[in-house]
């Protein structure tokens, strides 16, 4: 019963860090490395109407060429709202509007600018860290409270707990190698 309990626990929390790692990768999908790629406005948030809307659900986003972005609003009323957005962000872009398009061309980035995409890299990476300590604290917590319920010896909490470091380790050295193929990719030139 409590093998079960303890796998059970155990399994939680290695699909659940492996959501927090998928969520990392993504996050760093929005850093940008030198090419254009819709995902990098995936965090920018748009004030439309009173409401702060993700871009992508108020225009259609691609990529024409490799170093530029277009916007097409569904709303030509929200291109204003669209461009400020952008400004306020910390992409470092100034979008160009001819009307019914804003396009945003990606110059090459300067040493300084790619020192700090990688600075905004690894503050992405380290909330992903958190993010699965978090979860390896919860486990923590539920092992403790059913060692205190009586349903779970201190030998098996303790060995539960090395098993649980064990999955912790692996997916941070998982953000590890993602941050690692991210600060290579802004640092190419």
């Amino acid at each position: 019963m409590a093998d079960d309990l303890v796998s059970d626990l155990l399994s939680d929390a290695g699909q659940r860090m492996e959501k927090s790692v998928e969520a990392t990768r993504h996050e760093f999908a929005t850093v940008r490395a030198g090419r254009a790629t819709p995902s990098l406005l995936d965090r920018v948030s748009v004030e439309y109407y009173g409401t702060y809307t993700p871009l992508k659900q108020l225009a259609t986003i691609s990529a024409p060429e490799p170093k530029l972005l277009s916007i097409q609003p569904f709303d030509k009323g929200s291109m204003k709202s669209i461009e400020k957005a952008i400004m306020d962000s910390d992409l470092g872009l100034t979008p160009s509007n001819d009307g019914g398009v804003i396009r945003l061309t990606l110059p090459e980035l300067t040493e300084e600018r790619r020192r700090e995409m990688v600075k905004v890299a690894r503050k992405i990476a380290e909330d992903g860290r958190v993010k699965v300590r978090n979860i390896r604290r919860d486990i923590m917590q539920d092992l403790r409270e059913l060692k205190d319920d009586g349903e779970l010896g201190s030998d098996d909490e303790h060995r539960a707990e090395a098993d649980l470091q064990k999955v912790t380790d692996t997916h941070v050295h998982e953000v590890d190698e993602a941050l690692a193929a991210k600060e290579a990719e802004i640092l190419e030139v």
